[in-house]
């Protein structure tokens, strides 16, 4: 098999591969969650909300994968890295705490997802969430991923 004809059954398998679950089984997902599946903590809290998701509000997307191609969705693979990413229907884009806001929500947990809005509470969880995203990668003994972004300490 030719290398091109090789590189464009490749590149359509991995573009089938990427796209969201709300894009790729017909499912229109309120919000698609783009997460690290290599961080213990953070997989850990998708599989909680995954079967938390009765009624299939969320899809999902493992930024970690070798397959997954973040050009795609019109990103970098280190922004997606820095922060928890969310993309709703109509195509914006969430980050951060907000992306928990929304999936507690869409879960059925909008009677928590409100004190989390609160201004000293906000800002609280704002703040803690910036400090845990830039460190995650130390704190979950990867240091080896770490770069100026990510840590933002030496490794």
């Amino acid at each position: 098999m030719n290398s091109i004809y090789q590189s464009k059954i490749t590149s359509a398998s991995n573009q089938l591969m990427n796209k969201t679950a709300s894009e790729s089984n017909g499912i229109n997902h309120r919000l698609t969650i783009f997460y690290d599946g290599d961080c213990p903590l953070c997989r850990r809290e998708i599989e909680m909300i995954r079967g938390k998701d009765k009624k299939n509000h969320l899809g999902f997307v493992d930024i970690s994968n070798v397959n997954f191609c973040p050009e795609e969705y019109g990103q970098s693979k280190q922004d997606l890295m820095a922060v928890l990413h969310a993309r709703k229907p109509n195509g914006e884009w969430i980050t951060g705490v907000e992306v928990f806001r929304e999936m507690y929500s869409a879960i059925g947990w909008s009677s928590i997802v409100w004190l989390t809005r609160l201004p000293v509470i906000k800002s609280l969880l704002d703040a803690a969430y910036s400090v845990f995203a830039r460190n995650r990668l130390w704190i979950t003994g990867r240091k080896s991923n770490c770069n100026d972004t990510l840590c933002g300490r030496d490794s």
